[in-house]
């Protein structure tokens, strides 16, 4: 008996399988996101005067968190609690995340630290970092080589 090889049939079995990987109710919603509360994600945005950095931390409160700035980098530690609760059909699901983070991030210029301005509101930190005097006046002179003959 000569039977037929599809590899195909190999790639759609392999499919269903990661697809139902995904869709098994066991693995708790949060379970693949858990290394991501430990890390915020941060954008940092230089113009002449300041560094502007934006810190995403949703579902954490003001009192949690814990902001030092030096003249050349941003510390933020903190913790989020957070808490899901659904209810279906009269079964109630409930899940809590905790976790603790810490994060430092350099900045690419010397900054007046004593003057940083903070806004925080709908999980969006954004802070003003005024660069030093130094950093504003600073003037790099480019030297051309000219090629050798």
């Amino acid at each position: 008996m000569l039977v037929r090889y599809n590899p195909w049939q190999e790639l759609n079995a392999l499919e269903r399988h990661i697809n139902s990987l995904f869709e098994d109710t066991r693995v708790p919603s949060g379970f693949l996101d858990r290394d991501f509360i430990k890390v915020p994600a941060a954008e940092l945005q230089e113009t002449d005067d300041a560094l502007h950095l934006k810190l995403e931390l949703p579902g954490i409160d003001a009192k949690d968190l814990d902001i030092q700035v030096t003249q050349d980098a941003v510390h933020i530690s903190g913790e989020r609690k957070s808490e899901t609760k659904t209810e279906n059909n009269g079964t109630t699901r409930s899940e809590f995340h905790y976790g603790k983070f810490q994060r430092v991030i350099p900045l690419s210029a010397r900054i007046q630290n004593t003057n940083v301005t903070a806004d925080y509101k709908d999980g969006i930190l954004n802070l003003t970092l005024p660069k030093s005097e130094q950093e504003k006046n600073k003037v790099v002179k480019v030297n051309l080589e000219q090629p050798t003959a």
